[in-house]
């Protein structure tokens, strides 16, 4: 099994939207008038094709408005109130700055401050699972705003987004390295899986069932670990080291920028796509997959 688009598809589209809609609130891109509207559409219309990608994988769409209600317990819930809080802000934000030519600071401060804590809340859906151990660092929020800050200040074509990647290649790093084995350490095994380990050694006879369920599907991917070390050498290569260039050496640019966001956002896939397909659950063990 393999990741699905639609997840992928949501983190990277949403991450640049709301990226985006951090700078353009908090006054960092210098534009008006068609410029600006053009800025705020892309940034709403990211984040919007973003949150209706992720319907997709739903597995009853029509009962989405039923995740909002458990904000108190839900990472999952907290993101979509945030999600709609800091699009309405913006919104009004966009309004106001492209057709009363007044951008509100104190406006676009709140939606880039809820941008800001809607691509958290994302992170914090996959950090806060002990089942998966990759996952489950501190380096996992740190990824995805980067991530979202790098994508926005690029598609605003600000030249600050030089060092803002470069902060990012050093955290994906460090979090590839510290992810490695991680789930060994995390000393899960077959009898830790199941609860029987107090019976004696165990081992596996049989698979719990032959067919595929909802755990198999979404829970567990089997990737080689040659494959994985090329996806994340070309994607780290894509996102980093390429922009990188295009931004130290030939500056400012409308060429320059454009190649570099096709290039990063090339990139941001492949490593989002390894993120989910290297994830490791524990409920692998279970089933023999690890």
């Amino acid at each position: 099994m393999h990741p699905a688009p639609s997840i992928i598809t949501f983190t990277v589209l949403s991450g640049l939207g709301f990226g985006l809609m951090i700078w353009l609130g908090l006054g960092a891109v210098d534009v008006e008038g068609w410029i600006a509207a053009t800025f705020c559409l892309m940034a709403l219309g990211l984040a919007g094709g973003g949150l209706l990608s992720s319907l997709f994988h739903l597995g009853h769409p029509e009962r989405a408005p039923k995740a909002l209600t458990q904000w108190r317990s839900s990472w999952l819930s907290r993101e979509g109130i945030l999600a709609i809080v800091t699009m309405l802000l913006f919104a009004l934000f966009s309004l106001i700055w492209v057709f009363g030519g007044v951008r509100s600071g104190t406006l676009g401060a709140l939606a880039a401050l809820a941008a800001l804590a809607t691509v958290f809340s994302t992170a914090m859906i996959y950090t806060q699972m002990k089942t998966v151990p990759r996952w489950h660092s501190p380096l996992t929020p740190v990824v995805f705003l980067l991530a979202s800050l790098s994508g926005g200040a690029l598609l605003a074509g600000m030249t600050a987004s030089f060092w803002i990647i470069l902060s990012l290649g050093v955290v994906l790093i460090l979090d590839s390295v510290q992810g490695e084995g991680r789930f060994s350490r995390a000393n899960g095994n077959i009898a830790t899986a199941t609860g029987l380990g107090k019976f004696g050694r165990l081992r596996q006879l049989a698979p719990p069932h032959t067919g595929q369920n909802y755990l198999l599907k979404e829970m567990v991917y089997v990737i080689g670990r040659k494959h994985a070390h090329k996806i994340n050498i070309i994607g780290m290569t894509l996102a980093i080291p390429v922009p990188l260039f295009l931004i130290g050496v030939f500056h400012n640019g409308h060429t320059t920028f454009g190649l570099a966001v096709v290039s990063h956002i090339a990139g941001m896939v492949l490593l989002r796509w390894l993120f989910f397909a290297r994830a490791e659950h524990v409920v692998g063990i279970y089933y023999g997959k690890h």
